[in-house]
């Protein structure tokens, strides 16, 4: 007899089939239009041979190896029972809380671990951490990091780049062209954080197109939005910006009067464009060699831009590169000089290529979350900077006009995401990874992560447990009923937490004496009311729980961001130190940042296909997220094993690039760079641009010799090969399409994958 639960993931709303205490299989939501085939792995990865079937520590570390400076990952690691694994953590944390203090706690985490919100390991983590007495966390995200700190000061929010935006409805009702710099892949619409019950970013973007709205991709890749690609060098989108905005102030096209009533500092722009403080007109002319596109194409865009209502959007990933904070901050600039901000369908946004649900309606209440506990340590660095904190305790560094210091990190205790898919240089992170005297790990399976870590806790997926799944960009309220019992010794997040924080004293604390049960109707009923002092009614929780959904009601008129403000700038000010849009901060002079002055300009990376290191390593890598799976999440399931190559993740590369170098289809390729290096099965393409090769997140880290840096990746994970440094001194976020790469043949016998099995096992 099959029994049908509702459930959700990142990936959408399905009903799990569950047949004699297993996952058969999954049915998509059926409120769902474009439901992703990304559920289809869903049943494989839970039952995964690389699941963690009980606690475990490496064998060194229970010998007493505390002292670091050696290499993590090659060593067999020793099954414990729960109540030792639970002494052992509560033990070091509170060893290092009273010899170095709480700072010295690396709560580490990241925010993908599950759909659910309430057993959300990265809240739970810090919860527990800072009943116990504090710890450092992280500041900002991976996704757009650099955005994140910038925006407050430019237009005095972050709502531009995670929501709300202009919806689409109005975006095909007002505007006649949408310039996406970044383009757009429906992949990364296939994803909501959180989880969601609706996926119309293909849709949505057809409308538009349908309704006459001229869809234009400014990318190196060429991706599926319906309308015109246009070609650009990676990293030079700011160069083009410029050039645009050269056209629009030699032509007396710049709306003076928006610029003059809702901006501040245009002038300084304006003559940096002109070339007056460094002799470097921005014009066309001068774009067209570093962007790869024509000059005559740039001004007959600009032009368009002139004689249509124009929409303007950057994905994300436009800032994770060197000076990221330039073409963010540009953006809103040529906005403005086009007068369109606060009109319907007009303006500026981000991101309507990087996740799901962006600029589709919805009502403004909180979605569900589990209320975060003071951190009374108060320490904190930017998301990116994990792997100088590691290398350099005590040293100063700078962030967003602060100068701050990193803690001198002894424990690392790290639940939801992995930092060997995120973070930047892994060769170099596991060196510094190796200072850290415990590192404790809660997973599922055994990831780069579980196998890098000394104490590993065996998890359950959302499968395993009751959660409630909720997204700010969806409509949707999703319970996920528990649908298979926990796997093997896995345990619920929630309850390990409990047991090391009653373990630390500070039981009650962590808990407030609620089971999860409870939580869930708490946090329900909470967003319930909120809900309802907005004036919108859902359904109560029983009703809820047995439906399997609550559906928020969409607004009955399109948000129009900054509409207010456009109306009345001085009634209704942004909150920035002007209460305008400052296209020049005073605020961000002040701070002296060479990598990062007072008004967007130009400043070329180090990496990027104009440098002179262009000539040792001639192509860009541009790490994008895969269409097979979440960051790493379920690259263990059958819809990207489908998709790898002689097993290897899929490196796609120009026919004509492939030529030179004499590489054909299917072949495992070497890439490298003075970093690292790591293998990739061969795909030919000429949906990117020639100099350039596209090489997807997440396939897992698996070095040729454990606990070696520098050793080959035979898996094809190109963090082995991205530049850990940070966007400037402003922003500090990821900088990982700022990358160069080589690319060969792979000589000699082609080493297996075995990073989807797990580590040896020794004796007790």
């Amino acid at each position: 007899m099959t029994e049908m639960k509702p459930h959700a993931a990142h990936w959408g709303a399905f009903t799990a089939l569950v047949e004699e205490g297993r996952l058969a299989g999954v049915r998509p939501f059926a409120r769902d239009s474009e439901p992703p085939p990304l559920l289809q792995s869903i049943a494989g990865a839970v039952h995964a041979p690389s699941r963690i079937d009980r606690p475990y520590v490496r064998r060194g570390w229970l010998a007493g190896d505390r002292a670091g400076g050696t290499p993590r990952g090659g060593e067999p690691f020793v099954p414990v029972p729960w109540d030792r694994a639970i002494g052992l953590v509560a033990g070091e944390i509170a060893r290092v809380r009273g010899v170095r203090g709480p700072a010295s706690i690396f709560g580490g985490s990241y925010g993908w671990s599950s759909a659910g919100r309430f057993h959300h390991a990265r809240q739970q983590l810090h919860r527990m951490l800072a009943a116990a007495g504090g710890y450092t966390g992280q500041l900002t995200n991976y996704s757009y990091a650099t955005g994140m700190t910038l925006m407050p000061h430019i237009v005095g929010s972050n709502e531009c780049i995670f929501g709300p935006v202009a919806e689409w409805a109005d975006i095909a009702r007002h505007a006649k062209l949408m310039i996406c710099f970044g383009g757009m892949r429906y992949g990364n619409g296939q994803i909501h954080s959180g989880g969601g019950g609706e996926h119309a970013m293909r849709s949505t973007a057809e409308h538009a197109a349908a309704a006459g709205v001229r869809l234009v991709s400014i990318s190196p890749l060429k991706g599926d939005l319906p309308g015109e690609w246009l070609p650009i060098r990676p990293c030079t989108d700011t160069a083009l910006m410029l050039a645009l905005a050269h056209v629009l102030l030699e032509e007396n096209h710049a709306d003076q009067d928006f610029l003059a009533r809702h901006t501040v500092g245009f002038e300084h722009l304006a003559a940096y464009v002109r070339g007056a403080p460094d002799g470097v007109v921005k014009s066309p002319a001068w774009a067209a060699p570093i962007t790869g596109v024509p000059a005559e194409t740039i001004t007959a865009l600009a032009r368009e831009c002139v004689r249509l209502p124009t929409m303007l959007t950057a994905t994300w990933a436009l800032q994770r590169a060197q000076y990221g904070e330039q073409p963010f901050w540009m953006l809103v600039a040529l906005a403005a000089m086009l007068g369109g901000i606060g009109k319907p369908g007009q303006g500026f946004g981000f991101g309507y290529g990087s996740i799901a649900g962006m600029g589709t309606p919805r009502s403004s209440i909180p979605s569900v979350a589990l209320p975060p506990l003071r951190n009374p340590a108060a320490s904190f660095i930017p998301v990116a900077r994990l792997t100088e904190m590691l290398e350099n305790p005590g040293g100063e560094y700078h962030y967003n006009g602060r100068a701050l210091c990193y803690p001198d990190t002894r424990l690392i205790y790290w639940a939801g995401g992995n930092p060997f898919h995120h973070h930047q240089d892994l060769n170099r992170l596991l060196r510094a990874w190796a200072r850290a005297e415990t590192i404790v790990v809660h997973e599922p399976w055994w990831t780069a992560l579980a196998r890098h870590a000394d104490i590993v806790l065996p998890a359950t997926t959302t499968l395993e447990r009751d959660d409630i799944g909720s997204s700010g960009r969806d409509r949707f309220i999703l319970a996920m009923h528990q649908a298979i019992p926990p796997q093997r010794q896995a345990r619920n997040d929630f309850n390990i937490f409990a047991d090391i924080a009653d373990a630390l004293g500070v039981g009650d604390r962590f808990t407030e004496q609620r089971d999860p049960a409870t939580w869930l109707r708490v946090l329900y009923d909470r967003t319930r009311s909120a809900a309802a002092h907005a004036g919108i009614e859902i359904a109560d929780f029983d009703r809820f729980w047995a439906e399997g959904f609550a559906e928020i009601p969409a607004p009955a008129e399109p948000a129009v961001p900054f509409a207010a403000f456009r109306h009345d700038p001085t009634e209704n000010p942004l909150n920035t130190p002007s209460g305008r849009i400052e296209i020049f901060s005073e605020t961000i002079a002040g701070f002296g940042y060479e990598d990062c002055p007072g008004h967007p300009v130009w400043k070329e990376p180090h990496e990027y296909l104009g440098a002179p290191l262009a000539q040792r390593f001639p192509l860009h890598l541009l790490s994008v997220q895969p269409a097979t799976r979440l960051h790493g999440q379920m690259d263990q399931g059958a819809v990207s094993q489908g998709a790898k190559v002689a097993g290897r993740e899929p490196l796609s590369m120009h026919p004509k690039d492939a030529a030179r170098r004499n590489l054909t289809e299917g072949m495992v390729v070497r890439v490298f760079n003075d970093r690292g290096a790591c293998l990739a099965g061969l795909v030919l393409s000429e949906d990117l641009g020639q100099g350039i090769v596209m090489l997807p997140t997440g396939a897992w880290f698996d070095p040729l010799e454990p606990g070696k840096p520098g050793s080959l990746c035979v898996h094809g994970n190109p963090n082995v090969l991205t530049e850990d440094i940070g966007t400037s001194r402003l922003g500090q976020g990821p900088s990982a399409h700022s990358c160069l790469v080589e690319v060969e043949r792979f000589e000699g016998p082609i080493p297996p994958v075995t990073a989807h099995i797990p580590p040896p096992i020794a004796e007790a």
